[in-house]
């Protein structure tokens, strides 16, 4: 925390003038009440009512405590009032312009959408959150790009949205949530895949979410720093249905991103899942290659929480292993493990790589500029 909120970094010069594109900024809702132009009454008052209703019951957020609250940095409170995430004006001085943001990538995670035990308010819900981010966010500016958030559990009802919001031609990518109720790779989620396919659109895969499971493979943990790490457990297990389950085989076109996992787990995932192939590939003839060859074509993963070593080398071959091509900044704007693009990538780069990571990757994934 000290590192986000120190001072004197905060009023550093950028390193360069490469303009960033960030593929994670969250923004949020000053209160429900934002939603309403874009729910019928019955939805508002069953938010007044009733409120949402998670698969884990008693909490709207992970239940951890923070360092802060709502997961931000203390200096992220716009001076206007509100949560983190919710001033677009602050948004704007504090991040997006100190930074050079010439592109940002919306991840909502408000009300969790993805995780609505009541499918129908999660119907309301995804339509509301997905009009909210155009009408409040990208029309009044345009740097910032929607992503079309879906309740992957109702893939009828997410097919639907995927297809209305992609005939607007306003969403960069179709998202869904690592901690589903089962895991991505399973055919009940396959037409969900078609219809990101079929509109030219990414997967991304941001963290979190509740599948109403335990967070790790060896049950609920003690502490938030178990929960946190949790994280790059999720999305790898996704990886590994993902890709054994023979999606990537399936809808030969379809692009996905895991976001705010880190990546550092990558390189030893791929490793052991090569092994295993070699051992039990006639288990899986729908895997018709090694499952690394699908992880280098067809995967993208977001920098931040960036696995930084001591020594900057060992960093610099897991980059050069997943590939340069591969990686996309993010910051995880306004959150307390907020990665400052000035100075979040102690690995010494290129001015050629540096500049893929920060813009050039991004901009050809998410077809920007």
């Amino acid at each position: 925390m000290a590192d986000v909120l120190d001072e004197p970094r905060a009023r550093a010069e950028p390193q360069s003038k490469l303009k960033v594109i960030d593929c994670d900024i969250h923004p949020s809702l000053k209160s429900r009440a934002d939603l309403n132009p874009f729910l019928s009454k019955r939805w508002q008052q069953h938010l007044e009512t009733y409120g949402g209703h998670l698969r884990t019951p008693f909490t709207s957020t992970t239940p951890y405590p923070r360092s802060s609250p709502l997961l931000a940095r203390r200096d992220a409170w716009p001076p206007s009032g509100g949560p983190p995430g919710s001033d677009l004006a602050f948004m704007r001085q504090q991040h997006l312009d100190p930074i050079n943001v010439e592109f940002g990538i919306l991840q909502v995670l408000d009300l969790l959408v993805v995780s609505q035990q009541n499918q129908e308010l999660g119907i309301a819900l995804q339509r509301a959150i997905n009009e909210w981010q155009i009408e409040c966010w990208s029309k009044p500016e345009p740097r910032l790009k929607a992503s079309i958030v879906v309740g992957q559990d109702n893939t009828e009802a997410a097919v639907a949205e995927i297809e209305r919001c992609a005939a607007t031609d306003r969403y960069v990518q179709v998202n869904v949530s690592p901690r589903a109720n089962e895991p991505l790779g399973r055919r009940r989620y396959w037409p969900l895949y078609a219809a990101a396919e079929a509109a030219n659109l990414p997967l991304g895969i941001h963290v979190g979410g509740y599948g109403g499971h335990a967070p790790t493979g060896s049950g609920w943990p003690s502490y938030y720093n178990e929960e946190h790490h949790s994280n790059a457990h999720s999305v790898a297990g996704q990886l590994t249905s993902l890709v054994l389950e023979g999606v990537p085989e399936r809808f030969p076109k379809l692009k996905f991103v895991f976001i705010e996992g880190g990546f550092g787990w990558v390189p030893a995932l791929t490793w052991r899942l090569d092994k295993h192939w070699q051992r039990f590939r006639d288990e899986v003839p729908h895997v018709r290659r090694p499952p690394s060859e699908y992880v280098r074509e067809r995967f993208w993963f977001t920098t931040q929480p960036i696995e930084e070593p001591e020594t900057s080398g060992h960093l610099r071959a897991v980059v050069e292993w997943i590939g340069v091509d591969r990686l996309l900044f993010s910051s995880d704007y306004p959150h307390w493990d907020y990665d400052d693009a000035r100075f979040a990538f102690k690995t010494p780069l290129s001015e050629p790589e540096r500049a893929k990571i920060f813009n050039a990757n991004a901009r050809g994934l998410y077809r920007l500029g």
